[in-house]
């Protein structure tokens, strides 16, 4: 298979109701895509202007302070002590990587590339792109051999499903089992929410309680676009078995996927900063704390959705349905049907929105209220 035969981005099924909520006289609630709508906090911007002379090639590898802040960074949020910075690696975005690293790590047709049940798409592109089986599968033991993969993502998109210590164990001894590498999508991870993870940092998969200090076949990735609203930058980086990175090195090197100097400065001023990222998590905790009961007392169920940026509902039919109905009151959100097979009845709602649209959002949702269910 090659990039001729991806299917058609699915987003563009989304235009019609998207047209249907731009008509309602309150004008559109876009809860679909989880793109940052607050400002790029000024200390990143800042760092961002004062390395605009940036005349010289960028190091692939990331200059020395971003590795190093990289390394300060789990250690300091993630509870990943030890790394070095021959372990981690700037990269251009996430979606980049999750695209590209079936490629990079030369999986073959024929190979199998495990992602969860209820995911991204990206994991599937990535493993069609070289020919190897996407296999959606959440329980370790249904994962075959030939397995040369695994990603799992943990606050999940779209579901939130928050994977412990525990359960990280589990998939951590199943992939080395099967000679698979592990890569961990915790791109939501600072934005815990409920049970445990409203008092206690979500874990990663390089977590010593989850590995007892081997990081073989393990790759943890990072974003910065929801933490620290960078998603214009495409700031991201990975952390990990120091083999892994060094063969994923040597071929973004080829490929010329390196980070402009100045979003590099920008990262590091991102990384030292832990203010930003507990006030855009109160953002997102407010926006929720509206968005989630409304659905709720609209007859919505919502699955999971214990961590992330997004509330994972459904109303008991086709999740079309369901979005024709939801852009009848103005709001949009993304069809269960876009992460896989296995939730139709099911949309994800996303957090992504100013203060005033959700709540306008709940709003006319109390429509509905009396009813128990769009109507």
């Amino acid at each position: 298979m090659g990039v001729s035969d991806l299917a058609d981005y699915p987003w563009d099924a989304v235009a019609p109701f998207a047209a249907t909520a731009r008509a309602h006289p309150g004008g559109i609630v876009d809860l679909s895509i989880g793109s940052p709508v607050d400002p790029t906090p000024d200390v990143v911007a800042d760092a961002l202007r004062e390395a605009t002379d940036a005349h010289a090639y960028p190091q692939t590898v990331g200059s020395p302070l971003l590795r190093e802040a990289i390394v300060e960074w789990y250690a300091r949020r993630r509870g990943v002590a030890g790394l070095t910075v021959d372990q981690v690696l700037p990269t251009v975005g996430s979606k980049e990587l999750v695209a590209l690293l079936p490629l990079l790590l030369d999986v073959r047709p024929g190979d199998v590339v495990v992602h969860p049940r209820a995911a991204y798409p990206t994991y599937e592109v990535g493993a069609r792109l070289v020919g190897a089986t996407p296999l959606a599968a959440d329980d370790p033991d249904a994962w075959p051999e030939g397995t040369r993969l695994v990603w799992i993502n943990s606050p999940g998109n779209p579901d939130g499903r928050v994977l412990d210590v525990t359960a990280l164990r589990r998939a951590v001894a199943r992939a080395r089992e099967l000679g698979a590498v592990l890569a961990s999508d915790e791109c939501y991870a600072e934005l815990g929410w409920d049970g445990a993870w409203a008092a206690e940092p979500v874990p990663s998969v390089l977590d010593p309680r989850v590995t007892e200090g081997d990081l073989e076949g393990l790759l943890s990735v990072y974003s910065l676009s929801k933490q620290s609203n960078l998603a214009g930058y495409r700031a991201a980086f990975l952390a990990g078995d120091a083999s892994i990175v060094a063969r994923l090195l040597t071929a973004r090197k080829h490929l010329g996927l390196m980070l402009p100097s100045p979003v590099q400065a920008a990262m590091v001023a991102a990384l030292g900063d832990d203010a930003h990222v507990a006030a855009q998590r109160e953002l997102y905790r407010a926006r929720r704390a509206v968005l989630k009961p409304a659905l709720e007392r609209a007859g919505f169920r919502i699955d999971h959705s214990e961590g992330g940026l997004y509330l994972w509902a459904t109303a008991g039919e086709d999740a079309w349905e369901t979005m024709r109905r939801l852009a009848d009151l103005g709001i949009l959100a993304g069809p269960g049907h876009f992460y896989g097979t296995h939730f139709p009845q099911h949309v994800r709602f996303s957090l992504t929105a100013t203060d005033e649209r959700i709540a306008a959002a709940a709003d006319r949702l109390t429509v509905v209220q009396e009813s128990r269910k769009l109507s």
